[in-house]
């Protein structure tokens, strides 16, 4: 299986990374062509891009002339360690081994509207390009046409190994909408995860993200190659509920946060 998640907004470049192996990013051909719009915005012009403070705009604006395309221990570090959100909050990577990281390696992507698709012990500069953003290239007026199939082609050529390759949809509706699913292959599951709140199920968004970390964390920690055993997921309270689950949407509920 092929697990897939989101990017996070926040950044740690501060914290050391506790393990010196690394990869290099597949589409930096992409991601330079790309950096070369976003060097010649203005910090006003990101700022109404992305609808981002004059602070994070101008610190964004530092970020993107500063990329370059040769990655080092200097300007880098590895994708799963620097991201810094709620998905991340629940995966907890700073806290897996390397033999662990080595296995995440071989199971899951990080969908990057920058980077196309990120592999956790990918080397990764500081970016901030959401694959919702209109930016306008020769490819398309936004990223999505940016990127076309390409990420769907990729997918293709990592699940081709298995017999009977599964991607275990664990992304933000923004950043699937980035894999062709004209082009995708593989079957793929989705996993939901809902909170009881005022007398119903719903989905809350940043519990949401937590429940996709803490899946990702379970299957590098059960070494998970099977969709039938995601069932038995139940970190923090989550169990799931075959009732209102389908072959290929597979529910989680919890009734109160563990």
């Amino acid at each position: 299986m092929l697990f897939l998640i989101s990017p996070a907004k926040s950044l740690d470049y501060d914290t050391p990374p506790h393990i010196a192996e690394h990869t290099k990013p597949l589409f930096t051909h992409q991601s330079s062509q790309l950096m070369e719009v976003l060097k010649t915005k203005t910090p006003q012009q990101v700022s109404t891009l992305m609808r981002l403070s004059d602070k994070l705009a101008g610190l964004n604006v530092a970020r993107y002339q500063a990329w370059s395309p040769r990655f080092t221990a200097k300007n880098s570090k590895q994708a799963v360690l620097a991201f810094n959100g709620d998905v991340y909050d629940g995966l907890s990577a700073k806290t897996l081994s390397e033999q662990q990281l080595v296995w995440a390696q071989a199971h899951l992507c990080i969908l990057s509207g920058l980077y196309g698709v990120l592999r956790p012990l990918d080397w990764m500069q500081p970016y901030r390009l959401e694959m919702g953003t209109t930016l306008a290239t020769e490819h398309g007026k936004n990223l999505y046409q940016f990127w076309g199939s390409k990420i769907a082609g990729y997918l293709n050529e990592r699940a081709a190994a298995d017999t009977s390759p599964v991607v275990v949809n664990l992304a933000s509706e923004e950043y699937f909408k980035a894999v062709d699913r004209k082009a995708l292959k593989p079957r793929v599951v989705t996993c939901v995860f809902e909170e009881y709140k005022a007398g119903k199920y719903k989905i809350i968004s940043f519990m949401a993200k937590r429940a996709r970390g803490l899946m990702v964390r379970y299957a590098i920690e059960k070494k998970l190659v099977a969709v039938k055993k995601l069932e038995n997921f139940d970190a923090e309270g989550y169990r799931f509920e075959a009732s209102v689950s389908e072959p290929d949407r597979l529910v989680f509920r919890r009734r109160q946060a563990a």
